[in-house]
């Protein structure tokens, strides 16, 4: 078993201890029991975390200001992005619930650069918190408060609670599938409220306008702003390889062999974090049994709970979108002369028509609400991310601890957050949410790379992926690239 290609041998197996899954040049796997999967239909579950990412800004104001420039048709993008994704997150899944592993220990069985190339990217994308402070300034539209003390004090926040907690998951798991609760009710009955059924069926039936992109929007103008919003269709830059720790921190698949992650009060109690994953035999019927059940559980996950919650909710701020396109009618034309913060007033005007400005008010409650929302899975999840590749492969790392990393990585990106806020170079929340996009279309483009090389080589034949799997990934990586590249030669700019 000298290649990552040649699965066990199983003529005269060895005692299952002794066995174990070579694959790239790192520690070899053990062979251990794939635990029982759950039942597959199922309400909570790690994929809140992708919920909460993904109804995040791009779907609650990015594609809502599109539709008010040039109408309902432009979702078929939406619908691409956010479709791409769900097949995204079932191949992310694949890794991580086999072996135990995140994303980005693949990567290094791959390439050790590939992995230290997202560990770059990472800080690069995520010191900008431009959900927070998107949010901040709906908030501070209800308030008065300046967006920046309240996005700071929404950072100061997030470490707080996250160094109290025992442990993060359940923490997390709880807060958000509470707010996501929230954010679908509420922004469905505001929906009711100002829109119409005729809404709801250009919304509908504009998602399937395929190629629909009037002259405007092929302007260097808002063309780049179209590829942000694509990035922003559902989780955007590294956050579905930050999925795999949180599917590893529940317990799914291989991942019930590994400990959790600790906040920082209760780092003391932290078991030791093995220095590689585990494998199940994949030449066991009984495995390859509990095997599929695990791939029942994470399908229902993302095409019900991901892909229909998230569009659920983009409907419901279509529709708002609507409503304000025909209750201000000169939206339009202050957005082209780029006054962006005109669609968050008129949606919120909108809703306010329906019955008084208290309802206005709800409607940026919502938006702010997001902005925190995203900024706990965020935060948490870069955090995470770090910690793993630092622990695992940075020498003497392991003497800090997993739960000790996650706490200084947690605490040197609200410090850089609040520095950004303060001194940093773009001028107001919209700008830092630009670069945000541009930065998470370029990263995801490499994930999708990374990924094809990751299942196809590092897993056990009989689990790796389906062709046509296969051929959406790397469909993946030409959109994302292939737009992101276009705007910079065309137009000479990334992001709008």
């Amino acid at each position: 078993m000298d290649t990552s290609n040649t699965p066990p041998a199983t003529a005269t197996p060895p005692v299952e201890d002794d066995r174990v899954w070579k694959a790239g040049r790192l520690d070899p796997m053990p062979i251990r029991k794939l635990p029982d999967a759950p039942p597959s239909v199922h309400i909570v579950g790690p994929t809140v975390f992708l919920v909460a990412l993904g109804v995040g800004i791009g779907e609650s104001y990015m594609w809502p200001r599109l539709v008010l420039l040039f109408g309902p048709e432009i979702r078929w993008l939406f619908l691409i992005g956010v479709t791409l994704q769900a097949v995204v997150m079932l191949e992310m899944a694949r890794y991580a619930m086999a072996t135990g592993e995140s994303i980005f220990s693949g990567a290094a069985r791959v390439f050790k650069p590939l992995m230290w190339f997202f560990f770059i990217v990472a800080i690069a994308v995520y010191i900008w918190p431009g959900h927070l402070s998107a949010g901040a300034a709906a908030f501070e539209q209800i308030t008065g408060i300046p967006w920046i003390i309240t996005a700071i004090a929404g950072l100061v926040l997030v470490g707080v609670v996250f160094s109290l907690a025992k442990v993060i998951y359940n923490l997390l798991e709880n807060v958000l599938s509470l707010l996501i609760g929230a954010l679908v009710l509420g922004t469905a009955v505001i929906a009711a409220m100002v829109g119409s059924w005729g809404d709801v069926a250009d919304t509908i039936t504009g998602m399937f306008a395929i190629g629909y992109l009037p002259s405007e929007a092929l302007s260097a103008a808002w063309f780049p702003v179209i590829v942000g919003a694509c990035a922003f269709a559902g989780p955007s830059g590294m956050q579905q390889m930050w999925y795999t720790l949180h599917l590893r921190d529940s317990g799914a698949g291989m991942g019930a062999h590994i400990p959790k992650v600790r906040g920082l009060r209760h780092a003391g109690e932290e078991e030791e974090m093995p220095a590689r994953g585990f494998m199940f035999d994949t030449d066991d019927p009984a495995e390859m049994a509990k095997w599929k059940g695990w791939r029942r559980w994470v399908t229902f996950d993302a095409l019900l709970l991901f892909w229909g919650v998230t569009m659920l909710v983009t409907i419901s701020f279509t529709v708002i979108a609507q409503s304000a396109a025909r209750l201000n009618p000169g939206v339009q034309t202050a957005l082209q002369q780029d006054d962006r913060e005109a669609a968050l007033g008129a949606m919120s005007d909108a809703v306010s028509s329906a019955g008084s400005s208290v309802l206005g008010a709800v409607f940026l409650g919502f938006i702010a609400l997001i902005g925190l929302n995203a900024t706990l899975g965020l935060f948490d999840s870069f955090s995470r991310g770090q910690a793993d590749m630092t622990y695992n492969f940075v020498p003497g790392a392991k003497k800090i601890g997993m739960s000790r990393l996650y706490g200084i990585f947690l605490w040197a990106v609200i410090i850089f957050g609040i520095l950004i806020l303060l001194f940093g170079p773009a001028d107001g929340p919209n700008e830092i949410l630009d670069t945000l996009a541009f930065l998470s279309t370029f990263a995801m483009g490499a994930y999708c790379v990374t990924l094809l090389l990751v299942n196809n080589r590092m897993l056990p034949k009989p689990i790796r992926p389906r062709w046509w799997s296969n051929v959406i990934i790397g469909f993946g990586a030409v959109f994302y690239l292939g737009l992101l590249f276009y705007c910079l030669f065309a137009y000479g700019v990334a992001i709008g």
